[in-house]
């Protein structure tokens, strides 16, 4: 069974920084393709990124890019969201998500979800 666990989120001021994880198995981080997407209040969802099961090559989309960096630790089996200079529009529940197709997890389409962590931006 598939299984994501977030965690990390929390109440952070403008221009703060956070490092999100996602605890997974050896075979899920081998298998798919992992990466994370959010959703705040009243807006749909927005994939944010992704890591490449194949190669290691990071995806971030262009919205977050400069702010958001992805990397993965093979060894701890999890893969982590740093978020940078955060802004209130950063607020919203972020999820991991895996798929077999980096371009479903980049449309925040994919087909697994974590219960997602909450990332709440304010002074």
């Amino acid at each position: 069974q598939l299984t994501l666990v977030e965690s990390g989120g929390n109440l952070v001021q403008p221009g703060g920084s956070l490092r999100l994880s996602c605890a997974t198995s050896a075979f899920t981080l081998k298998t798919y393709h992992i990466g994370w997407a959010r959703q705040a209040p009243g807006k749909d969802r927005e994939g944010l990124g992704c890591i490449d099961s194949d190669d290691g090559r990071e995806y971030v989309v262009d919205s977050v890019k400069g702010r958001f960096t992805i990397s993965r630790d093979v060894a701890n089996n999890t893969i982590y969201l740093q978020l940078t200079n955060l802004k209130p529009e950063d607020t919203a529940t972020y999820y991991c998500l895996a798929d077999v197709y980096v371009s479903k997890i980049l449309i925040a389409r994919a087909d697994c979800w974590g219960r997602g962590t909450q990332v709440t931006v304010s002074s």
